[in-house]
């Protein structure tokens, strides 16, 4: 299944090349999402995701394949496993950013494929689904990343002069983030397609409980 979808920030090229690829940084704006460790180049983490009375929680990781500074493109890998073993998601995501207007404008392409539950409302529901997340997700960068940027910077020259033996040690966790629901994401447009899956979803539930 592929998705593409595109955004634009309030900021130069060069700021948000380095922004947006550092995952540790850009996790916690990531609707369900929480980062548990950084390894290397791998990140590892859980999204969760409620459909209904049903949720699904992915763990997997995350890594950057491809980096082209010079272009500004990036490729990331992903892929994660339903921790009840009911389903599984991957591919990549290929992230382009241009210049526009002061700002910059970002081009996401998707290749993903995923089964369980969340595979069963189709491209249609999770196109549409995928860009409501991304907005979601970008007005979380630009209120917290990017709005803090002057900030982090200026703390950063600050730190700098700091003993070492002083400083408190970086984690790689970000905070617990609740699950994201796909009702609420969709939208009243797509909640006539979904309640059917969500009413059989349910219901097989209710017999395996009394079973």
């Amino acid at each position: 299944m592929e998705l593409a979808n595109e955004f634009s920030i309030g900021v130069p090229i060069a700021e948000a090349w380095v922004v947006l690829l550092d995952l540790e940084r850009v996790a916690p704006c990531i609707p369900g999402a929480e980062l548990q460790e950084v390894e290397g180049e791998r990140f590892h983490g859980v999204v969760k995701v409620k459909v209904g009375p049903v949720t699904a929680q992915y763990k997997g990781v995350a890594s950057i394949q491809e980096r082209d500074d010079a272009n500004h493109r990036a490729v990331i890998r992903f892929e994660g496993r339903d921790t009840r073993g009911q389903g599984a998601a991957s591919g990549t995501l290929t992230a382009t950013l241009a210049p526009a207007n002061g700002g910059t404008h970002v081009s996401v392409h998707t290749d993903l494929k995923i089964t369980g539950k969340v595979a069963q409302f189709g491209r249609g529901v999770l196109a549409d689904v995928s860009s409501r997340l991304l907005r979601q997700f970008v007005e979380a960068l630009e209120a917290d990343v990017l709005a803090r940027a002057a900030v982090a910077e200026s703390a950063a020259s600050e730190a700098a002069a700091l003993d070492e033996s002083e400083a408190e040690p970086r984690s790689g966790e970000s905070a617990a983030e609740p699950a994201v629901d796909l009702l609420a994401v969709a939208g009243p447009a797509m909640i006539k397609r979904i309640v059917p899956v969500v009413l059989a979803i349910a219901l097989l539930l209710w017999l395996l409980q009394r079973g």
